[in-house]
């Protein structure tokens, strides 16, 4: 009888389980995932649309203002200071005030 009892327990604390795991993971989706995939594409969206002229920031935190792109290698030449041009991965741009 009462291991009929401890069973009828495990069996409803599994179910109170397994409801708190979806719930964490519902949690840290929203919270968590969810944006950092918003803000990827808008990065995204933001190296496909640069442009000869534009003010950009590399992730080293590197300013200058676009001066070439070269979409088969996917780089962009950016020119930092008077004479003073330098190549980066186009993944290394982002949006001025965003690292």
């Amino acid at each position: 009888m009462i291991t009929l009892l401890q069973g009828a327990q495990a069996q409803g604390g599994g179910m109170s389980m397994l409801i708190m795991m979806v719930a964490l993971f519902a949690i840290v989706y929203f919270f968590m995932i969810r944006p950092q995939n918003k803000k990827q594409k808008e990065i995204q969206k933001f190296r496909d649309a640069l442009k000869v002229g534009d003010e950009v920031v590399t992730i080293g935190g590197i300013h200058g203002t676009v001066e070439h792109i070269d979409a088969e290698h996917q780089t962009v030449t950016l020119k930092v200071a008077k004479g003073v041009e330098i190549a980066f991965d186009k993944a290394a741009i982002v949006p001025a005030g965003q690292k």
